[in-house]
């Protein structure tokens, strides 16, 4: 969910601009888990920009508080969102602390880093939503050390069905700053892409685990 179509448009403006997203319809990429994407977005790009990582600190902040009120901790999710998370926590003048995506094998074993006492409310900050599993991991994470996580807020969404229906089935709340249809309008809008590539990268999002097999 977005909550205001205005500041989703100037976000995917900026990370398109920096070439934190990319969009390569005739060129696709391969992800990871071997899926074929016409998309590829790496948020931690926009930390290497000081105006654009303060655009974006300052809305999530705005998000945080418009939603969940001063919660007593924020989160990031490692590694993409440690360094937002720990801005986010600076602009709201917060403890930080950051979730690994699983406990350490040596020294304490830690999977939660940092200090948080039990009963805390803490807001999540992730940089990309894809299918919502890692994401939520890092929740259940931190549901482990017996604190109340309020909500979780990122900076893009993929908006895969796979997401909703994980966030939903764990009874979490998804807040973004901007989203793949956001982007889509975007770039659609500037003439960042074609009527052709805009179809292409209408139907991946649909299928894309058997786009282009």
């Amino acid at each position: 969910m977005i909550l205001n179509k205005d500041t989703a448009k100037k976000t995917a403006e900026l990370l398109l601009q920096i070439k934190a997203i990319k969009l390569q319809p005739n060129d696709p990429f391969t992800w990871a888990s071997g899926w074929k994407s016409p998309i590829y977005c790496d948020n931690r790009t926009t930390l290497s920009f000081p105006k654009i990582r303060t655009y974006l600190r300052q809305e999530l902040a705005k998000i945080v508080m418009c939603k969940y009120g001063k919660p007593d901790v924020i989160a990031g999710v490692a590694t993409g969102a440690i360094a937002i998370g720990a801005l986010v926590a600076e602009e709201l003048g917060l403890p930080f602390i950051y979730v690994r995506p699983e406990a350490k094998k040596h020294g304490r074993q830690n999977q939660v880093e940092g200090y948080l006492e039990s009963g805390s409310n803490v807001v999540v900050i992730e940089d990309l939503i894809s299918t919502g599993k890692s994401s939520l991991n890092a929740i259940k994470a931190l549901k482990k050390e017996n604190v109340t996580v309020k909500g979780m807020v990122a900076i893009f969404t993929y908006d895969f069905a796979i997401a909703d229906e994980n966030f939903k089935t764990d009874n979490i709340e998804l807040t973004t700053l901007s989203d793949y249809n956001a982007l889509l309008e975007q770039a659609n809008d500037t003439n960042y892409i074609s009527e052709k590539e805009l179809k292409t990268l209408q139907s991946w999002r649909e299928n894309p685990s058997e786009w282009m097999q």
